[in-house]
């Protein structure tokens, strides 16, 4: 009789699973055997009356368990309702197909005014003369974002001047289309770059490869004498009217071996033994291992003999907030993360007058920050295709998290009302104007700060809070008006 007892009262699994985060309901799902029984989980999360979502996904990695996770039905037709795609294949779909007013595809057809390096420069600069001109060259100094960059060859002899009158600074020299640390090197004198300048700037050559070239940030802000950089994620679902998303998690990726600018000497001198090609392809010579220390990247830093693979050479942002509190007080933490908000609006605002702005389009893009020592955050590039592929349990729970809240602020459930300011793990702060928060959560007791500033201090960020995920934020009994610090748009 007990054990009937116990028996009835054991929870069914389906109410099992809608109680625990989504990443861990895939693998729930998964671990049924029966692939009747795994459909039967999925329709009971997806009722009938719910129209079923058809995807069709290039890539391999966490999207697909997200879309599979939500019930959606993968399709390898041209019937789709969503498109995840890389960067480069995805203005065929646009060619192969009819957009009906329900697609949605994930980057906009020309995100490379943003993604390219040389491109967003332009852009940026473009915008500080505009504001230089119409408003004041206090409102111009706020798109000065990133280090004073060139780009090559176009602007070679620009740079040498810039050079030459301010000797003694290291220099960074990056593909303006490549990612991924390929083709980056160092230097701090003209004539350790002599023969790439041969090779690049030749009358003969059709169609040099351009690259910029960028005042290197020498004082980085360290943490256990290493260097690091933040991966913060931004979710732009429209740039007519300008919409920008923040997600309240992220990470900070660090380099395995401790900082110093003597290595780049070290670097200069291997480069003239070896030939322009090997040197500009740097990263797959193991002479240039010194490079290690400057790019902060998983995709350097994996093939580095201290790297692990498990524990990765990351940290959540609740940690480094926890540590930079610690260490120099939270209205620091607050600073940095205004500041963090202003590099990603004026970084939007500098392409949204040319952004071809689609209602079939939504992209997903991975800022790369570095903090000096001064704590100012420097923009270092924009991804359009970040990278989605999980190095461990903790990144993967991250990033499923925060493809299914994406998923959840494009809303094809028609289940959001339109003015909603937190969704899942992602803050509105930007919506053709400054986000004002009048409300806040009740259940997150964090001192009644603007909810974006509870990036680094929810004790789990990345599931919101004790609410539902996929509810929006509700109203507490004391309303408080509090805006992020104002920002004049464009």
């Amino acid at each position: 009789m007990a054990l009937r007892t116990a028996a009835a009262k054991k929870t069914p699994l389906i109410a099992q699973i809608r109680s625990i985060p989504a990443y861990l309901a895939m693998q729930t799902i998964k671990s049924v055997k029966s692939l009747r029984q795994q459909k039967s989980i999925q329709r009971k999360l997806n009722p009938p009356g719910d129209k079923v979502i058809k995807y069709k996904c290039h890539l391999c990695n966490t999207v697909n368990d997200v879309f599979k996770a939500r019930g959606w039905q993968e399709t390898n037709d041209d019937d789709w309702d969503i498109c995840w795609c890389d960067s480069y294949g995805f203005k065929d779909m646009f060619d192969a197909c009819y957009m009906d007013d329900g697609r949605k595809i994930c980057h906009f057809r020309n995100h490379y005014e943003l993604t390219r390096k040389n491109l967003i420069m332009k852009n940026l600069k473009r915008l500080r003369k505009l504001l230089e001109k119409t408003r004041s060259k206090t409102e111009a100094e706020k798109c000065d974002i990133c280090p004073v960059t060139f780009e090559l060859p176009s602007e070679y002899h620009i740079f040498v001047e810039e050079f030459r009158k301010n000797p003694g600074h290291t220099w960074i020299m990056k593909p303006a289309a490549k990612s991924q640390g390929k083709g980056i090197f160092l230097f701090q004198k003209l004539k350790d770059i002599t023969d790439w300048k041969k090779n690049q700037l030749d009358p003969e050559k059709e169609m040099p490869e351009t690259y910029v070239v960028q005042r290197y940030v020498a004082n980085p802000y360290l943490i256990g004498g290493r260097k690091f950089d933040l991966r913060v994620y931004v979710l732009v679902t429209s740039y007519n009217p300008l919409k920008v998303w923040l997600y309240r998690e992220g990470f900070a990726r660090f380099s395995t071996i401790p900082f110093s600018l003597d290595s780049i000497e070290n670097m200069c001198k291997h480069y003239h033994t070896l030939t322009t090609i090997i040197f500009i392809e740097f990263n797959l010579c193991n002479t240039l291992l010194d490079i290690d220390i400057h790019l902060t990247n998983v995709a350097v830093q994996k093939t580095t003999v201290n790297y692990d693979p498990e524990k990765g050479c990351k940290w959540a942002l609740l940690k480094l907030r926890t540590y930079l509190a610690a260490k120099h007080g939270e209205d620091v933490v607050y600073k940095i993360i205004d500041d963090i908000i202003e590099v990603v609006i004026k970084s939007l605002q500098a392409v949204q007058k040319i952004m071809i702005s689609d209602k079939h389009c939504f992209e997903l893009y991975g800022y790369d920050i570095l903090i000096d020592q001064q704590m100012k955050p420097w923009l270092i590039e924009v991804n359009a295709s970040p990278a989605l592929t999980a190095s461990n349990q903790e990144d993967y729970s991250l990033k499923f998290s925060m493809l299914n809240d994406v998923m959840e602020v494009i809303d094809f459930g028609s289940k959001l009302v339109g003015n909603e300011k937190r969704v899942g793990g992602f803050d509105l702060i930007w919506n053709d104007g400054p986000v004002y928060f009048s409300t806040y959560c009740d259940h997150c007791k964090l001192n009644r700060r603007p909810p974006i500033r509870n990036a680094f201090l929810a004790a789990s960020s990345s599931k919101g809070c004790l609410n539902s995920r996929t509810d929006v934020f509700p109203p507490t009994s004391t309303p408080r008006r509090v805006a992020l610090r104002k920002r004049d748009p464009e």
